[in-house]
């Protein structure tokens, strides 16, 4: 059986739609690669594990971590931008904390599945204990590290 090919002749409007269609499925699969890009990194994935259970400061953070200020910092501007983590300032500390739910439906469902997937390891439990005593009064903490 033979198929006739017919060249299809898109008008201006239509064209204009089609590619309005394309880039707008083409973004939101970016904007998810970018996404999943962002965890892909396992002290990405331990500091949205800590914050689960509270706002913290970088100064917290690093002190888990056990990793530079500067390191921390760009794990959570990642994050950020991403729309992972929001910070709110608080007198001299800014606060890191997950994005609210329903915010973005796809970052509800990968912090989920992060719980379900990483809540047993064992570092993660260890961040979770140090995590629920730390105090950020008692740890040096100056105002370039936890301030803006």
């Amino acid at each position: 059986m033979k198929y006739i090919k017919k060249k299809v002749k898109l008008t201006t409007k239509s064209k204009n739609i089609f590619n309005i269609l394309y880039e707008t499925k083409k973004y939101k699969m970016k904007n998810k690669i970018e996404k999943l890009k962002a965890i892909s990194e396992p002290n990405r994935i331990r500091i949205l594990m800590m914050l689960r259970q509270k706002p913290l400061c970088v100064c917290e953070i690093t002190a888990v971590l056990g990793l530079s200020t500067a390191t921390v910092s760009k794990h959570l501007s990642v994050l950020n931008q991403s729309g992972f983590v929001k910070d709110t300032k608080d007198g001299k500390w800014i606060n890191y904390s997950l994005t609210p739910i329903g915010e973005d439906l796809f970052v509800d469902d990968l912090i989920s599945y992060l719980i379900k997937w990483f809540s047993n390891e064992n570092l993660i439990k260890r961040d979770f204990e140090i995590v629920k005593t730390i105090d950020r009064e008692e740890l040096i903490c100056s105002p370039n590290k936890c301030s803006l």
